[in-house]
């Protein structure tokens, strides 16, 4: 499997891991979120912010490949966070920019790099790209074992092994002044033994429960 691959299967473990290995999940509404919704007709997904590490450095790896892939990461999960929205689009009451318009826009503006996107306030980016909020992520994974390893150690404790833990941050900003409207952020140990579709699957639901512009039921 490569790697990309790989980091992009660990991001969708941490939503949905079976609860005894999430060790903590946070969600903030706004005071004034359910007012402010109602005009906001457009958001648009950021490129992810990933940051991977390692506990020890795998045989043939090195810190610019890491980079490397971080960089390649943080539009592949861009794209997945949005493919997930478009599909859910009927339930939600604002429509997602395409990442490819998103992009394009922000390099026009010369935001290139993650290190711009951090320095630009989520008002201004929103004005940049015509949307009325902007969804800002961050992913930071720490691989802290092997497969196998967990493999040995799931058979001799029982249970489930852990292969590496990880924190992911969702946060959507009000694109007229840029105030945090709500914040997701969740923490957990990656587990071996996930079918990939039924795990995508299971995160849509858990971030379906979540997402602030959900329509009222």
């Amino acid at each position: 499997m490569k790697f990309i691959t790989f980091i992009l299967l660990s991001f969708v473990s941490s939503l949905t891991t079976n609860a005894q290995f999430e060790s903590n999940k946070q969600v903030y509404r706004a005071p004034n979120l359910d007012d402010v919704k109602k005009d906001i007709k457009t958001v648009a997904v950021l490129p992810f912010n990933i940051v991977l590490s390692y506990k020890k450095m795998p045989k043939g790896m090195t810190v610019e490949m890491i980079k490397e892939e971080e960089e390649k990461a943080r539009t592949e999960f861009q794209q997945g966070l949005y493919t997930y929205l478009l599909r859910k689009q009927e339930s939600f009451t604002a429509t997602v920019q395409n990442p490819d318009r998103t992009n394009a826009l922000l390099k026009k503006a010369g935001i290139k790099t993650k290190d711009d996107l951090e320095a630009t306030l989520p008002d201004s980016i929103a004005s940049i790209l015509g949307v009325d909020a902007v969804i800002k992520s961050n992913w930071n994974y720490s691989k802290t074992g092997s497969e196998g390893g967990a493999i040995a150690r799931a058979v001799l404790l029982g249970g489930a092994g852990s292969t590496g833990s990880g924190t992911l941050t969702l946060q959507v900003y009000n694109g007229k002044d840029g105030e945090l409207l709500w914040r997701f952020y969740k923490e957990m140990n990656e587990s071996i033994g996930n079918d990939a579709n039924d795990t995508m699957e299971r995160m849509m639901r858990k971030l379906g429960r979540n997402f602030p512009l959900e329509k009222e039921k």
